[in-house]
């Protein structure tokens, strides 16, 4: 059972991360009764963002407000009990989790969303083409510092880039690259994903860490009215094959393989890129609650349809196959 103190801590932890996104600009909390408020892993916030600007495009009277913010700092505020009553994080809630929230007769939904890849972005001035988990692991680590000892080029020292120091990604590649080994001095976070993405441009000799939707070029979609998403989300039956040109991503291939993939929908789907992770939505609103039917939506056929626009691969829907490099 999860101690008094532990309830404390997540309840002070969901304040904090609340103070944080406000004071970061995010949305300024309305006034109306009829709203859902959620807690995203930071990594997730591109794809959040879709699915709120068409729901409440849909459901105009209701609104949906999104703090973005580490996934620990996520999984807080869902336990917490407070008022915020949804979470998207890349575990579900583990049994003690669950066993806690509904103690307090608290109702606890969750399903798997998505399954989002790790894509690594070098700058289109770096030769390098393919990676192995075991270069990845050997850069991560330190064990390889200069780009050189990777392939011959004229480049220099490799600084490994992530988006948080408390994101999923680290942990994500700490346990399942590195197994659980500790970074290199070389290794730095920034503040979030679009300046992993502005220093990988600007630096020959950086390497980027970031999740695959933040590079997916289907970049158009960005560009769309919330009412031109909306009707996309209708007829779309289309798969991401393109990534932004500002960046290169890199082929990644296991250990035990001779062939790279690059981090497609397709590729995702059967296995072949090796760098994933699932996507979950947790809810602890009841029925009848915006909050819960905002649940239903992205979990349904219309959430599903935006998140596989945004070029990760929705747990439901399966992507259309075709021939990519």
């Amino acid at each position: 059972m999860l101690t008094p103190l532990r309830h404390s801590l997540y309840i002070a932890a969901a304040c904090v991360a609340a103070m944080a996104v406000t004071s970061c600009g995010g949305k300024k909390e309305p006034k109306q009764p009829t709203m859902a408020k959620i807690a995203c892993d930071e990594s997730f916030e591109y794809i959040m963002e879709q699915e709120i600007n068409v729901y409440e495009y849909i459901y105009p009277k209701e609104d949906v407000l999104a703090y973005y913010v580490p996934e620990n700092q996520a999984v807080d505020s869902i336990m917490a009990m407070g008022s915020v009553k949804g979470a998207v994080i890349t575990r579900p809630l583990t049994d003690e989790e669950v066993s806690y929230l509904r103690s307090h007769k608290k109702v606890v939904h969750q399903q798997k969303i998505a399954v989002d890849a790790l894509a690594l972005i070098v700058n289109p001035a770096n030769p390098v083409e393919i990676l192995s988990k075991k270069d990845i692991a050997e850069i991560l680590s330190g064990d390889v510092t200069r780009w050189d000892q990777v392939e011959p080029c004229k480049l220099g020292e490799i600084d490994v880039i992530f988006d948080h120091q408390g994101s999923s990604t680290v942990k994500y590649m700490r346990d399942s690259v590195m197994n659980g080994r500790q970074f290199g001095a070389h290794v730095s976070a920034v503040k979030s994903n679009p300046d992993v993405f502005k220093a990988v441009a600007s630096n020959k000799n950086a390497i980027g860490i970031i999740g695959v939707s933040w590079v997916s070029s289907d970049l158009s979609d960005r560009q769309k009215s919330v009412e031109e998403l909306a009707q996309a989300v209708e007829k779309s039956d289309t798969t991401a094959l393109e990534f932004n040109t500002n960046v290169k991503v890199l082929k990644i291939r296991g250990n035990n393989e001779v062939t790279a993939y690059k981090p497609y929908q397709a590729y995702i789907f059967d296995g072949s890129y090796p760098l994933y992770r699932s996507v979950y939505m947790v809810s602890t609103s009841p029925g009848g609650t915006v909050s819960h039917r905002f649940y239903s939506f992205v979990t349904g056929f219309q959430g599903q349809k935006i998140i596989q626009m945004t070029g990760i691969l929705p747990a439901t829907v399966r992507p259309r196959m075709v021939q990519v490099e």
